[in-house]
This record gives structure tokens, C-alpha cells and sequence, in this order.
């Protein structure tokens, strides 16, 4: 009785993963056609390929819509964000999962903490203290913003990770003179890298579709603003000026990035996910 069973959910769940990826995909690849198309051919009939190869709307969208400094902040931003993320949410991970000492635990489920608190509720305290400092409507305040917004998940992840790597190693580069940053750097981490790739990936892609944390920090700046602000202007433009195909276009430049991305280290996510999940 147990191989019917098995083979008959085992095609359902093949179903639910056909279903489930047609819906994903199925979107995308209309937003990628679309912005190939005039604003005819959109509105008309939704399975209907581009009548031509048209590139304009992509001119359009990243010099009359800036698409092109919004990427290049995001860029910025993103990059800044994740390094740093990466670098102190490690660092913090590496000694809750190692080191023993008063207040291990409370500092650990502080950050674990952190996973339950919805972002919007601390979007007007966060203001007014990016304020005090100055840093509202700069990047900086908006790196650092990114940084505490995702340390908690970095943490609660890595730390997971850090406790499942062998002791003997690390002792046996202390006894060796090793001092503990050393360890951590040269052969904690190294070690670590599935997990580390993984989280990298995740806070990329998360920190790149932030749209409420610079929609508050980058209101006043327009210069600074990062892609999901400037999509969301053009979604604006786009209903008095009809330049539909330059939105999809500005989506798309969004959209890609992100996908080649994921495509390039889909092996070293699935593996550190897996690898922490094993272990």
C-alpha cells in the first residue's frame, strides 16, 4: 500500500511544483514582452507576442525615467548594506554560537526577537532617529538602517550554522598561538562559506526589493532614491502619460539583475540551505 501511495503524492506534489512555478513565471515573461510592445498591443490581447523587437521603451526608461541613477543607488546602497550586514551579523553569530559567557542567551534572543517585529511599526521612531543623526535623506543613514534590519535573520541563521562546524579545528588553532580573530577569519569562516553564500544571496534580495525603509528615509531626495521608489514613480507617470511599455521596461531592468543573480549561485544557496538543514 505504501508505493501507490507514494507515487500518487509524489505526483501531486510534481503538480503543485508545476503550478506554483507557472504562476511565478508566467507574470515575469509578460512583463519582459511587455515592455517590447506599444501600448496597443498591450491593452489588447495578453497572449499576443511584440509586433516587433522595439528597444525605445528601454531608452526611455532608463534616461527619461532615470532607471540608470535609481540602479546605480541601489547598487550603492545594497552593496554597502549587505557588507556590512554580512561582516557584524558573522562576527555576532560566530560568538553566540561559541563562546559562553553572562547574557549569551538573552543577547541571542534579542536578535531572534527581532524576526517577529513587523518593520512598519518602527518606521516613525526610525525617522525621527535618522534625523538626530543627520543621516535622513543620505545613503548612509539608509545602509545602516539596512544593516539593523537585517542583522536578525543573519544571526539567527549563521549562528545555527556556527554551532554545527567541529570544535577540534579551532581549538586546535588557539593551541597553535592563533589569536580568536584570526581563527574566526582565516578558518571559522572559510568553513562557513555555504551558510555564508546563502545569507549573502537572501540579503541582497531582500535589501534590493526594500521599498518602505527608503520611502521613508529618501522621501525628501529624489537623487538618492533607490529602484523600488523610482518604479513606483513611473507607475505614477504612467497613468497620465500612457508610456506603459517604459514601465515594464523599467521593471524588467529591475527584475534581471536579481534573476542572474539567483541563476549564477542557485547551486551555493541550495547546498548551505541543505548543508545547515543536514547538519
Amino acid at each position: 500500500m505504501g508505493g501507490p501511495r507514494l507515487g500518487v503524492l509524489n505526483a501531486l506534489s510534481h503538480v503543485a511544483l508545476a503550478v506554483w512555478a507557472l504562476l511565478i513565471i508566467a507574470p515575469l515573461a509578460w512583463t519582459f514582452l511587455a515592455s517590447f510592445k506599444t501600448n496597443t498591443e498591450i491593452f489588447g490581447d495578453p497572449l499576443q507576442l511584440p509586433g516587433a523587437l522595439r528597444l525605445d521603451s528601454w531608452g526611455r526608461a532608463w534616461d527619461k525615467a532615470h532607471i540608470g541613477q535609481y540602479m546605480l543607488n541601489t547598487v550603492v546602497v545594497v552593496f554597502f548594506g549587505t557588507a556590512g550586514t554580512m561582516l557584524f551579523g558573522s562576527m555576532a553569530a560566530y560568538v553566540l554560537a561559541r563562546y559562553r559567557f553572562i547574557g549569551n542567551k538573552l543577547i541571542y534572543y534579542y536578535f531572534v526577537a527581532g524576526l517577529a517585529f513587523p518593520v512598519f511599526l518602527a518606521l516613525g521612531p526610525l525617522f525621527f532617529v535618522v534625523k538626530q543623526f543627520g543621516l535622513l535623506n543620505s545613503h548612509i543613514g539608509l545602509v545602516l538602517v539596512y544593516i539593523a534590519y537585517s542583522l536578525p535573520f543573519t544571526v539567527f541563521f549563521l549562528a545555527a550554522f556556527f554551532r554545527t562546524l567541529p570544535d577540534a579545528v579551532a581549538e586546535a588553532a588557539l593551541i597553535d598561538g592563533a589569536s580568536h580573530t584570526r581563527t574566526f577569519f582565516q578558518i571559522m569562516v572559510p568553513m562557513a562559506k555555504p551558510g555564508l553564500i546563502s545569507i549573502t544571496i537572501f540579503n541582497v534580495l531582500g535589501q534590493w526589493n526594500q521599498y518602505l525603509l527608503p520611502l521613508v528615509l529618501l522621501a525628501g531626495d529624489p537623487d538618492k532614491w533607490v529602484l523600488t521608489q523610482g518604479i513606483a514613480a513611473i507607475s505614477t507617470l504612467a497613468g497620465y502619460e500612457a508610456d506603459w511599455p517604459a514601465l515594464f521596461a523599467a521593471l524588467s531592468m529591475t527584475i534581471l539583475p536579481v534573476m542572474i543573480v539567483y541563476i549564477i549561485f542557485q547551486r551555493q544557496i541550495q547546498s548551505g540551505l541543505g548543508t545547515g538543514a543536514l547538519k
